[in-house]
C-alpha cells in the first residue's frame, strides 16, 4: 500500500460519522466474532477480564506451583509491582482507552464540516481522506507487521533493558545461564506480547490519526483569522486530548511501576531517573499533541494574510476617519458623539488584535500543561521515596495557602 499516493476523491465517499480509530481491523473483527466486542466497542469489562486473566491469572498459579509467590527469590511474584501495574492496570486503561477515542473522536472530526472549514466544494476530498485513514487502519498486513515487530525486536528489547538485575519470579541469573522460571515462559511468549502488541498498535493508531490531520491540512480549508478561538477556528481540534487520557495515565503509571521497583529493590532514588522522566513526557506530549501540529504552516500562513488584509483594510479605514473627523470632512449636522465610526474603529482594532495573538498551534499552553500533569500524576506517589508523606503534605498545603 503506497500512502504517499496524493488524495483522490474517488477512492471511496465516507462521512465523518464513519471515523473510528479503532472500529475495524482484523483483531476487532475478531473480537465481534467471538463475542469480546460489539460492533460499537460494547462488552469492554468482558475484554477487560479475558486479557487480564489471559495475561495475569497464569502467573500467579504457575509462581504459586513454583514456589515464588511470596519468597523463593529476590522478587517473589506478588511484590513485583510493575507486573501487576502492566496487566491490571495499564492494559485495561489501552482497552478503555479504544472506547473513549471511539466516542469522542467522532464528533471532534465532524467539527471540520459544522464549522465550515470544510466547505462544499472540497467535501469530496475530505471525505477521501477519510477512506485513507480508514484502509489504513483495516490493514490486515500493517497487523501482522505489528505482531511480528512484538515478538522480535520487542521481545530483545524488554528483556535486554527493562528488566532488573536480580532473580526474580519469571527470571532466576546464575553464574553460567540466565533461564525462565514455569512462570516466565507463559510471561516472555503470551503476557509480554499480548500488552505489547496492544501497545505498538496504539502507537500505530496515532500515526494514522496524524496521517489523517496531515491530508486534512494539505485541503484548502476556511479559517478566518479573526476566529475568537485565536486558532482560525481550529482550536476544537486542542479537545482530542481528552480522549486519550486514559492512555497517557497508563504509560505513566507504568513508568511510575518500573522506577519504584528500581528504587525498592536496586537502591536506586527518584532523581537518578530524572533524564528518562523528561523523555518521557517529552515523548508523550509528541505522540499525542504532535498530530495536531501539522496545521502549524497554515496557521501561520492565515496569520500573515490576515495580518496584511486587516493591516490594509485598518489603514484604508483610518484614514477616512482622520479625513472625516479630524479634517472636518464630516457634514455639519453629523455629530461626533453618537457616530457608529468610533465603534467601528473599536472592532476594527479588536480584531487586528486577535490576529497579531493568534495561534500557530490548534492548542496553547495549557493543553501542553494538561498533557503533562496527566502523564506525571502516576508519579507522584514516587515522592513518598524521598520524602515524607506528613512533609509531603505540609508542603503542598503549603503551597495552597
Amino acid at each position: 500500500m503506497n500512502i504517499n499516493k496524493p488524495i483522490n476523491a474517488s477512492c471511496g465517499v465516507k462521512l465523518p460519522d464513519d471515523f473510528s480509530l479503532v472500529q475495524g481491523g482484523p483483531l476487532f473483527q475478531l473480537f465481534v466474532r467471538s463475542r469480546l466486542s460489539t460492533s460499537e466497542l460494547g462488552w469492554l469489562k468482558r475484554r477487560i477480564i479475558f486479557f487480564s486473566s489471559l495475561t495475569w491469572l497464569p502467573l500467579l498459579l504457575l509462581s504459586t506451583v513454583s514456589g515464588f509467590t511470596l519468597d523463593g527469590v529476590q522478587i517473589p511474584f506478588l511484590h513485583d509491582l510493575e507486573t501487576h501495574i502492566r496487566f491490571l492496570f495499564a492494559l485495561p486503561l489501552l482497552l478503555m482507552t479504544e472506547l473513549i477515542v471511539h466516542q469522542r473522536l467522532k464528533p471532534v472530526v465532524t467539527q471540520f464540516i459544522e464549522r465550515g472549514i470544510v466547505t462544499e466544494k472540497i467535501r469530496p476530498l475530505f471525505d477521501a481522506c477519510i477512506t485513507s485513514a480508514l484502509r489504513l487502519r483495516n490493514s490486515m498486513l500493517i497487523e501482522i507487521a505489528l505482531i511480528v515487530l512484538v515478538v522480535t525486536v520487542g521481545h530483545s528489547y524488554f528483556f535486554d533493558l527493562m528488566t532488573v538485575k536480580v532473580d526474580t519470579w519469571y527470571l532466576i541469573r546464575t553464574v553460567s545461564e540466565v533461564r525462565f522460571s514455569a512462570a516466565g515462559y507463559w510471561f516472555a511468549y503470551v503476557s509480554l506480547p499480548v500488552f505489547q502488541f496492544f501497545l505498538v498498535r496504539w502507537l500505530f493508531r496515532f500515526f494514522i490519526w496524524g496521517w489523517f490531520l496531515w491530508q486534512v491540512s494539505r485541503l484548502k480549508l476556511y479559517l478566518v483569522p479573526t476566529h475568537p478561538d485565536h486558532a482560525g477556528g481550529l482550536s476544537f481540534l486542542a479537545g482530542s486530548l481528552a480522549a486519550f487520557i486514559p492512555f497517557l495515565i497508563s504509560q505513566g503509571a507504568l513508568l511510575s511501576a518500573i522506577i519504584g521497583e528500581r528504587i525498592l529493590f536496586e537502591g536506586a532514588t527518584l532523581l537518578s531517573f530524572k533524564q528518562e522522566i523528561a523523555i518521557f513526557v517529552v515523548l508523550l506530549i509528541l505522540l499525542v499533541l504532535g498530530p495536531l501540529s501539522v496545521f502549524a504552516p497554515l496557521l501561520a500562513r492565515t496569520k500573515r494574510q490576515g495580518l496584511l488584509t486587516y493591516g490594509a483594510l485598518a489603514s484604508q479605514y483610518v484614514v477616512e476617519f482622520d479625513k472625516k473627523w479630524l479634517l472636518g470632512e464630516a457634514s455639519q449636522d453629523e455629530a461626533l458623539i453618537g457616530s457608529g465610526d468610533i465603534q467601528s474603529l473599536a472592532d476594527l482594532n479588536n480584531s487586528f488584535e486577535i490576529i497579531r495573538t493568534m495561534q500557530v498551534f490548534p492548542f496553547g499552553r495549557e493543553t501542553i500543561l494538561q498533557t503533562v500533569v496527566v502523564a506525571l500524576l502516576p508519579l507522584v506517589p514516587l515522592l513518598l521515596t524521598m520524602i515524607s508523606l506528613e512533609d509531603l503534605l505540609k508542603r503542598l498545603i503549603g503551597m495552597l495557602l
